[in-house]
């Protein structure tokens, strides 16, 4: 025990007191000898003489045996509390690890393909950024504002803690400046001050102090500026050099001018009241005072301060949410992912990863090219469509009497769940709905400000029409382009992600699986309407009610003749139409009933790209892909995607190529014809427009060479619609929006090739089987044996042998065909 003690008293004398009076004897001395003219030697003497004439000897002795006993006291006090402190006793202390892996809390950052930057996750806005890319004259601008003596110290200045000491408490100058060094900042600020019962500032202080020493020990100078400047806040939730320099004056840290590195720096005193966007004038003064200091530490000429501090402050002010910048719905959708993939991956020391704080890196497929293209598409179309949809029902409400459309939209609203969530009852929130309150409202022109209520406020944007648009390369699976509504900051339900009735657009997977069962593309299907009293006397009409003559499949799905779906998916059987379309990538449940064949069914506008993108991928399926990788802060790749990991065959390789030359009857003579006439598109193309019952959804999916890009528009509500078809059908509402995306692909020198891109031509030998007219107003005559023979024309079956045997195959045709039934 006694050797222990004294290993802890050897300890506390050579490691920390030693030190500690050296420190104070080094850095005071100047201090001191600057005190000497006034307290000389001969004025103590005359003090000293003064005061033993006044007092006897024993007084003298007892007076002496007290000090001495209360200066050991204290000097004991002032070890311990040292060492309580150094040793994490008060507050806790960093560990030398935790100090040799200093990180802040840094947000990941999402990129583009191209490597741009296409947004972030954070908690506080913070990017990490090196030393040499840091402005110099942001470095000196620091130094002769914040610690001038910062290249002299060793983490604690004790000239300055003089100086504090004595002109501030003693002398009560508030001019005086501050006392803590960059280092001690820099401690405070990644290892935060903490309450105490009693003595929180001299505990801090203290603390602050060690921690700065132990920084300097194991970081270089320049280490210190580049952790101090990615460290410091900014005001709010904003951190570091990199973003205040985004943030204010629309350029990288690297490349501020010293008068704007002067107003950065001059914000450390107070980033409320220096900042200058709030304060310009207060802003201004500071900056000042901050060039007059790199003047007067000759880190710039004085002639220089004096030209920098006539100029006007000017702010290029850019501040973004995560409702701004490219793909903020897709950005949204990662963000999601992200935190489920997160929550199972562990970093080294067992913690899971954190999206907001630990600086990853999100490396996706999506082109900013592309997606700019994109969004100005939606914007101009949409702005356009709206101006069409509100005179179509000006004077009245898209939704007629159903009140459920406003009750649904206040239920899902914010306001809503916050007052339910405080405990309101439903009177209060009915009457809260109603009393009118000043508001921001959006509009295709701009925002504006008015005052309503509420419940109008939500009918107002119920009026709105909205979109999803999704761009994806067939043979990768590749999504290049996501779009998931007109405004991000308003309408926050991501349209390429929701469930909606699809209407024709499902029919090429009818067709798909009807060539898979044996049927023909060149097989004639009669135009007229057909009673399946099988399924509750169900019969199917054509939108336009136009009947008679026959149809190919070619003809069929260019017109997009309802009847002629619906025969197909009775002669191939409407499970194995439904079979097909999971094959394809339809996740979402199908109902199993022959009407799906009309597009009945509610899905996604992701899953119906991905199974276009297996038609133009010679029948491989790809799942879309949107990460290719991410790394963590220090480089280390964590996911990263392989490419080809997610193909697999579902469609015979010929049936693939029928479907592409079948849907590029839609654009050569159906209802995307448009694409040549109005917007100019000299690349091939096939495609299929879709407009459900009552005018409600809009569709359009379009293949080009290396491309898949799906268009929805519609109401937030199923109830709101167009009340004609001339209006609403998908060829007016959602083929614009692609066919001024693919013009501006078309036109743009960054997507060289994409204006005369081509399919791959077909065989010889399929191209001579599908040469046969789309239509014929009625079948030619049958001479004898056709009659007999229902139909037989093979003319390689002209003999008796030939039409026998064609004779048994049809036979077993009918007969499979009554099995399947």
């Amino acid at each position: 025990m006694k050797r222990t003690l004294n290993k802890i008293i050897k300890f506390i004398i050579t490691r920390i007191m030693a030190p500690f009076v050296g420190l104070v004897h080094r850095e005071l001395s100047p201090f001191f000898q600057s005190l000497k003219p006034k307290f000389t030697r001969a004025y103590w003497q005359r003090q000293w003489a003064s005061w033993k004439e006044s007092s006897s000897r024993s007084d003298y002795r007892f007076l002496l045996r007290i000090f001495y006993k209360l200066a050991l006291f204290g000097i004991l006090l002032l070890v311990l509390f040292y060492f309580a402190v150094y040793a994490g006793f008060l507050g806790g202390m960093p560990s030398q690890k935790e100090l040799k892996s200093v990180h802040n809390n840094t947000a990941s950052e999402v990129y583009a393909a191209g490597g741009e930057l296409l947004g972030r996750y954070y908690i506080q806005d913070r990017t990490n950024v090196k030393y040499a890319n840091i402005s110099p004259t942001a470095i000196d601008a620091l130094v002769a504002t914040e610690d001038v003596r910062f290249f002299r110290h060793s983490g604690v200045d004790a000239r300055s803690l003089a100086r504090v000491f004595i002109k501030s408490l003693l002398l009560q100058n508030e001019s005086s400046g501050g006392g803590s060094t960059i280092s001690q900042q820099l401690a405070k600020n990644l290892w935060p001050r903490k309450n105490y019962w009693i003595g929180d500032m001299p505990v801090n202080k203290l603390r602050e102090m060690i921690i700065a020493r132990k920084l300097e020990s194991i970081y270089s100078k320049e280490e210190i500026l580049e952790l101090y400047l990615n460290t410091v806040p900014m005001g709010g939730n904003l951190y570091g050099i990199e973003r205040s320099s985004r943030r204010f004056f629309n350029t990288s840290a690297d490349s501020l001018k010293p008068e704007e590195a002067a107003v950065l720096i001059g914000m450390l005193k107070a980033t409320t009241t220096y900042n200058p966007r709030l304060h310009p004038e207060r802003a201004l003064t500071r900056r000042n005072v901050v060039l007059s200091q790199m003047a007067k530490y000759e880190y710039l000429p004085a002639a220089t301060a004096d030209s920098l501090k006539k100029l006007p402050l000017k702010l290029n002010y850019n501040y973004t949410t995560h409702n701004d910048g490219l793909a903020p719905y897709f950005r949204e959708h990662l963000r999601q992912e992200l935190m489920e993939w997160a929550s199972t991956k562990k970093k080294p020391n067992g913690e899971r990863y954190n999206i907001y704080t630990d600086g990853l890196k999100i490396y996706t497929t999506i082109d900013a090219g592309m997606q700019r293209h994109a969004e100005a598409s939606v914007r101009k179309q949409m702005a356009q469509l709206q101006k069409s949809f509100d005179a179509h029902w000006r004077g009245r409400t898209p939704w007629g009497a159903n009140s459920e459309v406003l009750q649904a939209a206040m239920v899902r609203s914010d306001r809503y769940k916050k007052m339910k969530a405080a405990g309101s009852s439903d009177a209060e929130i009915k009457t809260a709905f109603r009393e009118p309150v000043p508001m921001q409202v959006y509009g295709w022109s701009g925002t504006s400000k008015k005052t309503m209520s509420p419940m109008d406020s939500l009918a107002y944007y119920q009026r709105f029409l909205n979109t999803g648009l999704l761009s994806m390369e067939p043979n990768t699976g590749y999504i290049r382009a996501w779009v998931g509504g007109i405004n991000h900051h308003i309408f926050k339900y991501d349209h390429v992600q929701a469930a909606r009735q699809v209407g024709s657009t499902f029919k090429p997977i009818v067709y798909a699986a009807a060539l898979e069962a044996g049927l023909e593309p060149c097989d004639y299907f009669p135009n007229e309407r057909t009673i399946y009293t099988e399924y509750d006397n169900w019969s199917p009409r054509n939108s336009n009610e136009q009947y008679g003559g026959e149809y190919t499949m070619r003809g069929a799905l260019a017109h997009s003749v309802n009847t002629i779906s619906a025969q197909l998916i009775m002669k191939t059987g409407v499970n194995k139409t439904v079979a097909m379309a999971h094959r394809l990538g339809i996740r979402s449940e199908l109902p199993a009933v022959p009407s799906i064949a009309l597009g009945t069914a509610n899905l996604s506008l992701q899953e119906m790209v991905a199974a276009y993108a297996t038609f133009a991928n010679e029948g491989y399926r790809v799942e879309p892909v949107y990460i290719t990788k991410i790394e963590n802060r220090d480089g280390k790749v964590l996911r990263e995607h392989r490419a080809g990991s997610f193909e697999r065959r579902v469609l015979s390789e010929e049936t693939a190529a029928i479907m592409l030359y079948l849907l590029q009857g839609v654009v050569e003579e159906g209802s995307a014809a448009k694409l040549r006439s109005q917007y100019g598109l000299k690349m091939d193309i096939a495609g299929k427009t879709g407009t459900t019952q009552n005018q409600a959804d809009g569709w359009f999916i379009g293949i080009t060479p290396n491309l898949v890009t799906g268009v929805w528009v519609g109401g937030e509500s199923p109830e709101v619609r167009f009340r004609t078809l001339e209006m609403g059908q998908g060829s007016r509402t959602a083929l614009p929006i692609w066919g001024e995306f693919n013009r501006r692909l078309a036109v743009s020198p960054d997507f060289k090739g994409f204006y005369n891109s081509k399919f791959e031509p077909l065989p010889a030998s399929l191209q001579e089987s599908l040469n046969c007219p789309s239509f014929r107003a009625e079948p030619p005559p049958q001479n004898f044996l056709e009659r007999i023979f229902d139909g037989v024309t093979d003319k390689a079956a002209e003999t008796y042998e030939g039409w026998k045997k064609k004779w048994k195959e049809r036979r077993k045709e009918k007969k499979q065909k009554r099995n399947r039934n």
